[in-house]
């Protein structure tokens, strides 16, 4: 058997000075001034602000949960502590999701991962505080490391891989380092294995940037044609090179006062009379002219022309259909569709990133066997179509393809949002709480229904330990 080498040879090509990523051409989005133009985006332009509404409000509607490795006892109890650490964190699913979001706006976001021991409600040390007291080892919270902290990154000398973040604010002084074995990095890219990614909305920079100056332009020439264009006429030594520094001082005091002139509550111009006591002229007057016609540009064409550039950038250009009086439903679908899976593969990596590096560190920091590591799943961006299901469904009925299936009838009933049928013997099926996204504890065969408060989830009284049965109500606590 040849000799393996193990080495490293080669590298990414990443353009990186001492942990300063140099791979933006752009002046205006190199260093600390990306993030800075990506918030201004975010938050004046209203198309990129309708991109991240519906983003968000997508997002937040999807569920999560816990799948099990496989169906052992041993992998359900480890599925079931999962599901105990997301509720247990100091901040909701929903909320640290919402976080993990603003990786699309900048292209990154850092997650720091703070564990914490948990020994019961009865104390107050946030470090051991927990709804769970089995001594475990839990997720306290994942906290965003924000982008515009980032002061650097550290790189491995050896193969160049990521080290970790330096963290800086300029408003405490705080500095700190959090080590990538104890976070979580999202990126929307990867290439050249850059920690930054590519923002979302990088190819919508040209587009913001004129839609910004034109629209800036277009206020200006509206005040301009209410207002008219001032002009003052002096004495001919106020604008002589060589005047001296009265008539200057005279002259720059009409020109500020010209120039901050409004039409506004407290507009008016205090300017000498254009006759003296002698009836001869002075040299001063001051007129408006008017700008009449119409621009031979019509600014609201190329304005939207520049919005729908940016709204194409993230395939969101179905958010403008109808407004200019074109496009059909058909088109409507189908690019509602391209959006919706293009938001569904970064569901998949968020989901990636947190099943390899969380859920993985968390089950290894309690020595659970690897083979029974759960994983957190999410659901579908949006449901199918009823009536395109109810005509697939009658069209393999029809033919003779449709088994008699339970699972098939419980998962067209879970599509359409309608309750579940009961199971037979009696013994009802504990129903799986239906929300409107975020994470949901998923009902597991064998599973213990005792809540986290250590009470029945029927009749409400404590119960100790895990009983198959509760002695008070004499119902069920183990799922079905």
């Amino acid at each position: 058997m040849s000799k393996i080498d193990f080495g490293v040879i080669g590298f990414s090509g990443l353009k990186e000075y001492g942990g300063y990523i140099d791979e933006e051409w752009h002046p205006k989005l190199r260093g600390y001034y990306g993030p800075k133009l990506y918030r201004e985006m975010g938050d004046n332009s209203s198309a990129i602000g309708a991109i991240k509404y519906i983003i968000q409000a997508l997002v937040r509607q999807v569920e999560w949960r816990v799948e099990p490795a496989d169906d052992s006892k041993e992998a359900q109890e480890q599925a079931e502590f999962l599901e105990t650490c997301v509720i247990d964190m100091s901040i909701t699913w929903e909320d640290f999701i919402s976080e993990v979001l603003s990786f699309l706006e900048y292209g990154w976001s850092y997650f720091e991962i703070i564990y914490k021991l948990r020994k019961g409600l009865d104390t107050k040390n946030p470090r051991t505080r927990s709804q769970f007291d089995d001594g475990k080892i839990g997720w306290r919270k994942l906290a965003l490391r924000a982008q515009d902290t980032l002061e650097r990154w550290q790189f491995d000398e050896d193969d160049n891989g990521l080290r970790g973040m330096h963290q800086s604010s300029e408003y405490t002084g705080k500095a700190a380092f959090i080590p990538i074995e104890k976070a979580l990095l999202f990126r929307t890219v990867t290439r050249k294995d850059n920690p930054e990614g590519r923002s979302i909305y990088r190819n919508a920079v040209v587009d913001y940037f004129y839609l910004k100056r034109i629209s800036e332009i277009e206020a200006i020439g509206i005040e301009r044609d209410m207002t008219g264009l001032l002009t003052m006429e002096v004495p001919l030594q106020l604008l002589h090179p060589d005047a001296d520094a009265k008539s200057v001082s005279l002259r720059s005091a009409f020109e500020k006062m010209l120039s901050e002139l409004k039409r506004d509550e407290r507009e008016y111009a205090l300017v000498p009379p254009e006759i003296d006591k002698d009836g001869k002229p002075t040299g001063y007057k001051l007129k408006l002219l008017s700008s009449g016609g119409r621009r031979q540009i019509d600014t609201n064409a190329v304005k939207l022309y520049y919005k729908v550039g940016i709204l194409q950038s993230v395939l969101a250009q179905f958010i403008q259909l109808g407004m200019s009086g074109v496009g059909s439903f058909a088109l409507a679908s189908t690019q509602t569709d391209m959006f919706a899976v293009a938001l569904g593969s970064y569901l998949n990596t968020i989901a990636s990133v947190i099943n390899r590096f969380g859920v993985s560190r968390l089950m290894a920091v309690n020595s659970v066997k690897q083979d029974l590591w759960p994983e957190l799943v999410h659901g579908d961006i949006e449901s199918p179509p009823l009536a395109e299901i109810g005509a697939y469904v009658q069209a393999l009925a029809s033919s003779g393809q449709l088994p008699e299936d339970e699972a098939i009838q419980r998962k067209l009933l879970e599509i359409a949002n309608l309750p579940m049928p009961e199971k037979e013997e009696g013994e009802k099926a504990e129903k799986q709480k239906k929300s409107k996204g975020g994470f949901v504890r998923k009902v597991i065969p064998g599973l213990h229904l005792v809540q986290p408060s250590g009470k029945c989830p029927y009749c409400g009284k404590p119960v100790r330990g895990k009983p198959e049965r509760c002695p008070h109500c004499d119902r069920s606590l183990v799922a079905a």
